[in-house]
C-alpha cells in the first residue's frame, strides 16, 4: 500500500521538480514562496528518506526470519517476528505521514460547534463534543485557545469555536466535520427516559500569511454586540464582540474573547480568511455540497459518527465502520484510531 501510494502520487519526481526550483538564480526573488517551498522540500525529504530506510529494515529482517525458520531457530524466530512487529507499527506512523501531504494539512485548525434541535440536551451534548476535542488537544500538548462561546440557557453551550495549534493539526481533524449524535438516558429528564441528542462539529485549517485570500470590503456586513460570555465589568457592558458575515458565501464568523473590539475585529478577519480558503478547498475537491449547505439540518440522516450510551456501549463512524466499546475513553479524547481510519478512508 505505501508503495502504490509513492507511485501514485510520484513523490520522488516532486523532489527533483523543487530541488530544480532551488537551484535557480530567481528562487529567492519572492521569499515567502521560497520558504514554502523548502518547507515542502523539508517534508518529501523525511518521506522518501524514510521510505528508502523501511525498505532496507524490511529486505534485512525477511533475510534473517528465512534462515531463522531454515535453522528451526526459535529464539531467533521469535526475535524476528518481534521486530517485525516494530517495524509494522513504524510502517503505519510513516504511512500516516504520507496520507498528511497536502498543503493544508500541517496548518492549525479552527474547530466550530453547534448544538442541534432540543435544547438542553443537544447543548449539553455540544460541550461534551467539544471538551473531547479539547482533551485531545491536551494529550498530544497542543494548545486551545477559546474563540467565542454562546451558553445554554440551562446547560451546555449553544455555539462555540476553538483554535488549535500544533503540528498536523488540521490535517488529523479535517475528516471531523459533520453531525455527531448521542443516544443516552438524559441526566436532565426526571423519568430517565433516553434521548437521542445532536450536535454539529465544522473544521477549517489557520491559514499562514503565505496564502493569499482576496476579501472585498463590500462583501462583508460587520455587527458589534455585547458579549454574553464570562468576564469582566468591561467585557460584559461594552460592545466589545464582533460578528463578520461575508455575503456572497453567506459565511459568519465572531470573536468575543478578547476586551478589545479591534482585536476581537483582526481575529475575525484571520477565521473570515480561513473559512474562505477552506470553502475554496472544498470546491476544488468537486464536493456535491459545500459545508454551509450541510450545516442546514442538524440531526437524522446526516450524523458522521454515533456515541451510543444505553441500552449498550459504543462509538461507531458511519463512514469507515470503525467502532470502539470504551465510549468514556472516546469522550476523554481517545480518537486517534477514528481519526486514522478516516486517513485511511479519504486514500482508499
Amino acid at each position: 500500500e505505501l508503495r502504490s501510494f509513492f507511485e501514485k502520487n510520484k513523490l520522488s519526481s516532486k523532489l527533483i521538480d523543487i530541488n530544480n526550483k532551488i537551484e535557480s538564480q530567481d528562487f529567492w526573488q519572492d521569499r515567502k514562496s521560497a520558504e514554502k517551498v523548502l518547507k515542502e522540500k523539508k517534508n518529501l525529504d523525511y518521506l522518501i528518506n524514510s521510505y528508502k530506510e523501511f525498505e532496507l529494515e524490511e529486505n534485512d529482517l525477511i533475510e534473517i526470519l528465512k534462515l531463522s525458520l531454515s535453522e528451526n531457530d526459535k529464539v531467533l524466530i521469535d526475535e524476528s517476528f518481534s521486530k517485525l512487529k516494530t517495524l509494522k507499527s513504524k510502517f503505519k506512523k510513516l504511512e500516516i505521514k504520507c496520507f498528511l501531504s497536502n498543503e493544508s494539512d500541517t496548518l492549525d485548525s479552527y474547530l466550530e460547534f453547534h448544538a442541534g434541535a432540543g435544547g438542553t440536551e443537544s447543548q449539553d451534548w455540544a460541550e461534551m463534543i467539544r471538551r473531547m476535542y479539547m482533551k485531545w488537544a491536551s494529550n498530544k500538548d497542543n494548545k486551545c485557545e477559546l474563540i467565542s462561546e454562546h451558553k445554554g440557557d440551562e446547560a451546555g453551550i449553544k455555539s462555540s469555536t476553538l483554535k488549535i495549534k500544533g503540528s498536523y493539526v488540521y490535517g488529523f481533524l479535517k475528516s471531523e466535520s459533520g453531525i455527531h449524535r448521542l443516544v443516552r438516558i438524559s441526566p436532565f429528564d426526571s423519568g430517565a427516559r433516553r434521548h437521542t441528542s445532536f450536535a454539529s462539529v465544522w473544521v477549517y485549517p489557520v491559514i499562514d500569511e503565505s496564502i493569499n485570500v482576496e476579501i472585498l470590503d463590500k462583501d462583508l456586513r460587520i455587527d458589534t454586540y455585547r458579549s454574553s460570555g464570562a468576564g469582566g465589568q468591561h467585557v460584559n457592558t461594552t460592545d466589545s464582540a464582533v460578528r463578520i458575515t461575508h455575503v456572497p458565501t453567506k459565511i459568519v464568523v465572531q470573536c468575543q474573547n478578547d476586551r478589545s473590539q479591534h482585536k476581537n475585529k483582526d481575529t475575525c478577519m484571520n477565521m473570515l480568511k480561513a473559512r474562505l480558503y477552506e470553502y475554496e478547498l472544498k470546491k476544488k475537491e468537486q464536493q456535491l455540497k459545500s459545508s454551509e449547505d450541510s450545516k442546514s439540518e442538524i440531526g437524522w440522516g446526516h450524523q458522521i459518527r454515533s456515541y451510543v450510551l444505553h441500552p449498550y456501549r459504543m462509538v461507531k463512524d458511519n463512514r469507515t465502520n470503525f467502532e470502539s466499546s470504551s465510549p468514556d475513553k472516546v469522550l476523554d479524547g481517545e480518537i486517534d484510531e477514528f481519526l486514522e481510519s478516516s486517513l485511511y478512508k479519504l486514500n482508499d
